[in-house]
């Protein structure tokens, strides 16, 4: 089954900016190595980057993407409006002309981005394995990132055809690792 790394809205007005997420150097670290191990097996890299209105304008500097993220060597590149990177845009012709069924899903934000993003790959049929990780959010006023991060990771994990992973397990060759408990 071909694989690709979906990196979710790892962008310079999110990740550099005076608040960055929780964990946000922890969660960088991670996901450059799960780009270097995507280069390494001469995997895709899709670099989704979110336009919002006043926020994250198209082209701005805080729109790009985070300076901290290593480069990815064959990358495809998708501009989105919504949480779901796949409504309104052509990922999921982009996915179709490479042969892609399994998608390796981290970045920004567990409770939005990756949430609907995950959701909706497994929901067309991709095999999703979800870097517990590698996803990352901001403190809300009704719940920490901690706590949103682990509930989304469990909620998600239900779906049948999504898998939960770490960072070392992937890049150390399992497919996927199931760590939440029914």
């Amino acid at each position: 089954m071909k694989s690709a790394l979906l990196v979710v809205d790892v962008q310079s007005g999110v990740f550099g900016s005076a608040n960055p997420p929780f964990q946000s150097d922890a969660v960088i670290h991670n996901i450059n190595a799960l780009v270097r191990h995507a280069n390494a097996q001469g995997l895709k890299t899709v670099l989704i980057q979110h336009q919002i209105p006043g926020m994250l304008e198209p082209d701005s500097p805080a729109w790009q993407l985070y300076a901290g993220l290593t480069d990815a060597e064959q990358r495809i590149n998708i501009r989105k409006q919504t949480p779901d990177a796949f409504q309104g845009t052509d990922l999921a012709d982009r996915l179709a002309e490479e042969s892609i069924e399994h998608l390796i899903i981290c970045g920004y934000a567990s409770d939005f981005c990756i949430d609907r993003t995950a959701f909706s790959a497994a929901s067309r049929g991709y095999q999703v394995s979800l870097v517990e990780d590698a996803h990352t959010t901001h403190d809300k006023p009704h719940l920490d990132a901690r706590s949103i991060i682990a509930h989304h990771s469990f909620t998600l994990f239900k779906h049948p055809n999504i898998g939960l992973t770490s960072t070392r397990a992937l890049t150390q060759g399992a497919p996927h690792q199931e760590t939440v408990e029914s």
